[in-house]
């Protein structure tokens, strides 16, 4: 577990170079300003922050995007500058931190993985956990065109690689006793996925939500999820990661973000009509949908968070645990100590919130 405050060696700056030439605007959609006032705040507003907070979100029906449509950081920081851009995947999240764009930033527990270990190691800390994920990520498969993971050998399944959704493909593969390479996969960004389904150009796919219910109103067939993986063991989950030094010079930033999300996560479990909307808004599903959509997550508040389930302990053993399989799949280098992994979360944010 990171000591609050404790910054990482900085990441260097050939790979920063590197990643400014991606065109990282590219990857955040539409970055959004606004700005509002301390009355409209849930809890007690901050008004002595005038900085500027750049945040990576993702469209997935969790309470990030539930602070965001309903402007909580803004209103419980009312002089502040709130920066939104939206990304497809917690790789392109985990690019942007590389290059220097993201103060703060959604991304699943293998990018995260991958953000602290060799060659990224990478001068960020998860500081929340948005969601552990469940059936919301599933494999989904023409109908008849399987019924298990070893009936699409020779088949092309597409999933964004990096993602947990990958993470869980290639872990139900090896947990099946098969072979990688005896399927054709194929690294898709999410929105990618829907058309090269539509036109027959894929077999399956391991992705989430919105995309999943539309594969699966085109005939799609759910044979495995992201609930069956962890319960073999191997959990994903949705984290927020923040750079180090701003978490260092912005403590009451990360207090007040920490207890929006806090926020937004009691109105999921308390109000989820309320909570649906704001969804709904954001995702691009109706309410319905949306509010259905929350049965495949398991959402946490800050008190939960920080016990030693997550925040608190297991999940420096989890992102570990996660830096050993992608080893063997190459998508990483090395793995780091696992004093690293522990190093690398940070519970301060969500231990204020929780007002420990």
């Amino acid at each position: 577990m990171k000591t609050p405050l404790l910054s990482r060696t900085p990441v260097a700056a050939a790979l920063a170079a590197v990643v400014a030439t991606l065109g990282l605007t590219a990857c955040g959609v539409g970055g959004e300003t606004t700005q509002a006032s301390a009355d409209a705040c849930p809890f007690e507003a901050d008004e002595s922050v005038d900085t500027t907070v750049r945040i990576g979100y993702q469209k997935i029906p969790n309470g990030d995007v539930v602070v965001k449509d309903q402007r909580i950081l803004e209103n419980c920081l009312p002089n502040a500058t709130i920066e939104w851009s939206n990304f497809a995947s917690g790789g392109d999240v985990v690019q942007a931190f590389g290059g220097g764009s993201l103060d703060i930033g959604l991304a699943g527990s293998s990018p995260s993985t991958k953000a602290l270990s060799a060659p990224l190691d990478l001068p960020v800390s998860v500081i929340w956990v948005h969601d552990v994920i469940g059936s919301a990520e599933s494999l989904a498969v023409r109908g008849g065109e399987a019924t298990d993971i070893a009936g699409l050998k020779g088949k092309t399944i597409a999933t964004p690689f990096g993602s947990t959704a990958h993470y869980s493909l290639l872990q139900a593969i090896a947990d099946a006793g098969e072979d990688a390479s005896d399927y054709k996969l194929v690294n898709s960004e999410p929105e990618q996925i829907a058309p090269t389904w539509s036109r027959g150009d894929i077999d399956a796919a391991w992705i989430w939500d919105p995309t999943l219910s539309e594969l699966k109103k085109d005939g799609g067939k759910v044979i495995l999820t992201s609930e069956d993986t962890a319960k073999a063991g191997k959990p994903t989950f949705d984290l927020a990661i923040a750079d180090d030094s701003f978490i260092e010079d912005n403590p009451e930033v990360l207090a007040v973000w920490a207890k929006a999300q806090d926020y937004a996560v009691k109105q999921i479990k308390s109000d989820p009509e309320k909570a649906a909307e704001s969804v709904a808004v954001e995702v691009g599903v109706t309410a319905a949908e949306a509010q259905k959509q929350f049965e495949g997550f398991v959402f946490l508040d800050a008190s939960q968070q920080v016990g030693a389930d997550y925040l608190g302990g297991k999940l420096g053993q989890d992102l570990f645990t996660t830096a050993e399989f992608l080893l063997t799949q190459d998508g990483i280098a090395e793995v780091a100590p696992e004093s690293d992994y522990a190093d690398g979360v940070d519970p301060g944010p969500a231990e204020a919130a929780a007002g420990e």
